[in-house]
Protein backbone atom coordinates (compact mmCIF):
# COMPACT_ATOMS: atom_id res chain seq x y z
CA UNK A 1 0.00 0.00 0.00
CA UNK A 2 1.36 3.41 -0.76
CA UNK A 3 0.86 6.10 1.73
CA UNK A 4 0.59 10.04 0.69
CA UNK A 5 3.29 12.14 2.06
CA UNK A 6 2.21 16.00 2.69
CA UNK A 7 3.82 18.74 5.01
CA UNK A 8 3.02 22.49 5.38
CA UNK A 9 7.04 22.94 5.17
CA UNK A 10 7.46 22.40 1.76
CA UNK A 11 5.60 23.69 -1.27
CA UNK A 12 2.21 22.16 -2.02
CA UNK A 13 2.45 19.95 -5.67
CA UNK A 14 1.46 22.45 -8.23
CA UNK A 15 -0.32 20.06 -9.90
CA UNK A 16 -1.49 16.25 -10.03
CA UNK A 17 1.24 14.39 -7.93
CA UNK A 18 1.94 14.05 -4.16
CA UNK A 19 5.27 15.82 -2.24
CA UNK A 20 6.04 12.20 -1.60
CA UNK A 21 4.90 8.80 -1.74
CA UNK A 22 5.78 5.95 0.70
CA UNK A 23 5.86 2.25 -0.95
CA UNK A 24 7.01 0.04 2.39
CA UNK A 25 10.53 1.18 3.61
CA UNK A 26 10.82 3.08 0.65
CA UNK A 27 10.13 6.76 -0.09
CA UNK A 28 9.68 8.89 -3.23
CA UNK A 29 10.09 12.48 -3.07
CA UNK A 30 9.48 14.13 -5.82
CA UNK A 31 11.19 16.87 -7.23
CA UNK A 32 11.56 20.30 -5.08
CA UNK A 33 11.33 23.49 -6.32
CA UNK A 34 13.73 26.29 -4.97
CA UNK A 35 10.02 27.92 -3.34
CA UNK A 36 10.19 28.88 -0.10
CA UNK A 37 6.83 27.14 1.45
CA UNK A 38 6.23 30.38 4.01
CA UNK A 39 6.26 33.09 1.24
CA UNK A 40 5.82 30.86 -2.11
CA UNK A 41 8.50 32.79 -3.78
CA UNK A 42 11.75 31.55 -5.03
CA UNK A 43 14.78 31.87 -1.88
CA UNK A 44 16.57 33.67 -4.43
CA UNK A 45 17.23 34.17 -8.20
CA UNK A 46 20.89 32.53 -7.51
CA UNK A 47 21.71 28.83 -8.01
CA UNK A 48 23.29 28.79 -4.31
CA UNK A 49 19.78 29.87 -2.43
CA UNK A 50 17.91 27.77 -4.81
CA UNK A 51 20.01 24.71 -4.53
CA UNK A 52 19.62 25.47 -0.51
CA UNK A 53 15.98 25.93 -0.91
CA UNK A 54 15.26 22.78 -3.14
CA UNK A 55 17.05 20.71 -0.46
CA UNK A 56 15.34 22.19 2.65
CA UNK A 57 12.03 21.03 0.84
CA UNK A 58 13.62 17.30 -0.11
CA UNK A 59 14.36 17.09 4.08
CA UNK A 60 10.94 18.56 4.80
CA UNK A 61 9.53 15.93 2.89
CA UNK A 62 11.65 13.06 3.90
CA UNK A 63 11.54 14.35 7.93
CA UNK A 64 7.09 14.27 7.17
CA UNK A 65 7.32 10.43 6.70
CA UNK A 66 10.18 10.21 9.45
CA UNK A 67 13.13 9.92 7.27
CA UNK A 68 15.93 11.99 7.52
CA UNK A 69 18.43 13.04 4.37
CA UNK A 70 20.85 9.81 5.71
CA UNK A 71 18.10 7.38 4.04
CA UNK A 72 18.35 9.35 0.63
CA UNK A 73 20.08 6.49 -1.60
CA UNK A 74 19.24 7.85 -5.15
CA UNK A 75 19.09 11.54 -6.17
CA UNK A 76 18.10 13.49 -9.33
CA UNK A 77 19.08 17.05 -10.38
CA UNK A 78 17.42 18.73 -13.13
CA UNK A 79 19.32 21.79 -13.49
CA UNK A 80 18.71 25.56 -16.05
CA UNK A 81 22.82 25.77 -16.92
CA UNK A 82 24.94 22.95 -16.29
CA UNK A 83 27.68 25.69 -15.76
CA UNK A 84 26.29 26.05 -12.20
CA UNK A 85 27.26 22.75 -11.52
CA UNK A 86 30.67 23.49 -9.10
CA UNK A 87 28.22 25.72 -6.97
CA UNK A 88 25.05 23.65 -6.89
CA UNK A 89 27.33 21.07 -5.89
CA UNK A 90 29.22 22.68 -3.04
CA UNK A 91 25.88 23.35 -1.33
CA UNK A 92 25.02 19.83 -2.20
CA UNK A 93 28.04 18.22 -0.52
CA UNK A 94 26.80 20.68 2.58
CA UNK A 95 23.81 18.36 3.21
CA UNK A 96 25.44 14.89 2.37
CA UNK A 97 27.56 12.34 4.03
CA UNK A 98 29.25 9.31 3.11
CA UNK A 99 28.08 7.81 1.83
CA UNK A 100 26.75 9.90 -0.50
CA UNK A 101 23.80 8.88 -2.54
CA UNK A 102 23.69 7.80 -5.81
CA UNK A 103 23.48 10.76 -8.61
CA UNK A 104 22.31 11.69 -11.73
CA UNK A 105 22.32 15.44 -13.23
CA UNK A 106 21.16 17.17 -16.24
CA UNK A 107 20.80 20.33 -17.78
CA UNK A 108 17.06 20.96 -19.08
CA UNK A 109 15.84 23.47 -21.19
CA UNK A 110 13.17 24.82 -18.55
CA UNK A 111 11.61 24.06 -15.01
CA UNK A 112 8.28 24.84 -14.01
CA UNK A 113 8.31 28.69 -12.52
CA UNK A 114 11.55 28.89 -14.84
CA UNK A 115 13.39 27.72 -11.57
CA UNK A 116 17.32 27.35 -12.06
CA UNK A 117 16.86 23.51 -10.24
CA UNK A 118 14.48 20.88 -9.30
CA UNK A 119 15.42 17.90 -6.78
CA UNK A 120 14.36 14.52 -6.19
CA UNK A 121 15.52 11.72 -4.17
CA UNK A 122 14.22 8.08 -2.90
CA UNK A 123 15.14 6.88 0.71
CA UNK A 124 14.96 3.85 2.64
CA UNK A 125 15.23 2.80 5.97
Amino acid sequence: MNNKVETKKAPAAIGPFSQGVQAGNMLFVSGQLPIDPATGLFAGDDIESQTRQSLANVKAVLEEAGFSMSDVVKTTVLMQNMDDFAKMNAIYAECFTEPFPARAAFEVVCLPKKALIEIEAIAVR
